[in-house]
């Protein structure tokens, strides 16, 4: 396999910690977002991502996979140990449903393209960019929170006592979230959840700073 992303993009963050916590170490390569442009743009990358987004997943037999949740699915279906998802139809709902808050509705307004085109097109201020960001933050998190927190099959991580798929979309989104300096204070349950996770190995490795394209 083949995994092509960018060491800030907290869609490929998750595609990381999946293949760590897998224990699969495919061949990388790095698109860097920013530089020259954009390098999503280039027309090579265009033939395996029409979206020009991070992260693919091209396959032996050259196929290729993207979105990240889709991505981390497939890992855990072709490689199911250890399981990223709860047997329980309810419980895989509910992990699922925490992933998707921040997958679905965080993510994708806050993300380097929608922030680009408050500035750029929309010519908003970077203060009023980064109060957008904030204020979405907050609603998410917030909720997400509450959630968690009421969750009856928490254990030591957002389901259970082991990470899984809302644990490998919250220990990203939170890290954006202290890049933008967003408070955090009223996410105790989730700040708890994303001490424990960054403690682990797998976690540890994916860390943006830590990776080959992050210099």
């Amino acid at each position: 396999m083949k995994v092509h992303g960018y060491f800030r993009s907290s869609a490929a963050y998750r595609v990381r910690i999946a293949l760590n916590l897998k224990g699969l170490d495919p061949e990388r390569a790095f698109i860097h977002l920013t530089k020259g442009g954009g390098e999503q743009f280039s027309a090579s990358y265009g033939v395996l991502n029409p979206q020009a987004l991070v992260p693919s997943l091209v396959l032996d037999d050259g196929a290729v996979l993207t979105q990240s949740l889709a991505i981390v699915e497939y890992l855990d279906e072709t490689h199911p140990a250890p399981p990223l998802l709860p047997k329980a139809p309810f419980d895989r709902a509910v992990v699922r449903s925490f992933a998707q808050v921040i997958a679905c509705d965080i993510h994708p307004i806050n993300n380097l393209r929608i922030l680009g085109y408050l500035k750029k097109e929309l010519g908003r201020s970077e203060d009023e960019k980064n109060a957008w960001y904030r204020h979405w933050i907050a609603k998410g998190l917030g909720a997400l929170e509450v959630l968690v927190a009421g969750h009856a099959g928490r254990g030591q991580f957002c389901h259970g006592d082991a990470p899984g798929l809302a644990d490998i979309c919250l220990v990203p989104q939170i890290y954006n979230a202290e890049r933008f300096d967003c408070p955090l204070d009223a996410y105790p349950t989730l700040m708890d959840i994303t001490a424990r996770c960054r403690a682990l190995p797998a976690f540890a490795a994916a860390a943006p700073e830590r990776q080959p394209d992050a210099a």
